[in-house]
């Protein structure tokens, strides 16, 4: 079994992985380089979605290749993390959220491995995009850790770099939105594509603006996440240690198809 983590903003997950060795994998959009190792008895690939030295920023970020290339190593389960912005006044800063349903704002990304042609033409269904049974894992996970976690959130995500308008965000709280951030989509959505189990834990690092008292900066987000990271990685870990303890059914894997070039 293996088990891809794709680490956002703060998450450095290294620590845990016994043996970590950067692998190359080759894709059609791109080289990724995750660090692979075995924890539990089970190989985990872990890959900085903003490098090694984040410096990727979101609208950067080769989510194509990032997906295609934990895929084609052989991950079914993949946890990812995202630092976010917080609509909600329960959410507070250092909150963690499991992602349950999104909206998207981004204006310059390419959401499909499917371009048409001999690939073919793929309409995914995205009623439930985040895996319900990995959803329940880390949410229970996090209650036996006794952290400040919620089992449900939905994430609005946004172009970048630049952080939200005032304006913007009230248009979010309007539309549902109680989370924002600027890297799960397309990530998720190539994830459903792919047939991945895949989870998101979002952190709230601050309030959004027009919420928040002050302005908004990357530096606050690094603040919170000195401690929250921590805390994140720790619930990852634990969480799959129950990956092999899965029983239940979800419709990730359907319909079967392969990625094109696998």
């Amino acid at each position: 079994m293996k088990i891809g983590i794709i680490g956002g903003t703060g998450v450095y997950a290294l620590e845990y992985i016994e043996n970590p060795l950067e692998v190359n994998v080759a894709t059609p959009f791109g080289i990724v380089t995750p660090s692979v190792g075995v924890y539990e008895g089970m190989e985990v690939a872990f890959l900085p979605r903003h490098g090694s030295a984040h410096s990727i920023p979101p609208h950067k970020v080769n989510y194509r290749a990032n997906i295609y290339g934990l895929t084609k190593w052989g991950a079914k389960y993949v946890f990812s993390t995202a630092a976010s912005g917080s609509l909600k006044k329960d959410f507070g800063p250092g909150h963690l959220v499991v992602l349950s349903d999104f909206l998207d704002f981004t204006k310059g990304r390419t959401s499909t491995f499917y371009e048409g042609g001999s690939d073919g033409v793929v309409h995914i269904d995205v009623t439930e995009p985040y895996c319900p049974v990995l959803r329940k894992i880390v949410y229970l996970s996090g209650m036996e850790l006794k952290l400040p976690i919620h089992s449900s959130g939905i994430y609005a995500c946004f172009e970048g770099p630049r952080f939200e308008t005032p304006a913007e965000i009230r248009a979010c709280q309007v539309l549902g939105a109680e989370l924002v951030g600027m890297t799960n989509v397309p990530e998720v959505v190539l994830a459903r594509e792919a047939g991945l189990h895949y989870t998101t834990i979002a952190i709230s690092t601050n309030y959004a603006a027009g919420i928040s008292s002050i302005p908004l900066s990357h530096e606050e987000v690094l603040e919170v996440m000195k401690t929250a990271g921590d805390a994140v990685t720790n619930l990852i870990f634990t969480s799959i240690k129950k990956v092999k303890m899965i029983k239940e059914i979800c419709g990730c894997e359907e319909p079967k198809r392969k990625l094109p070039g696998l």
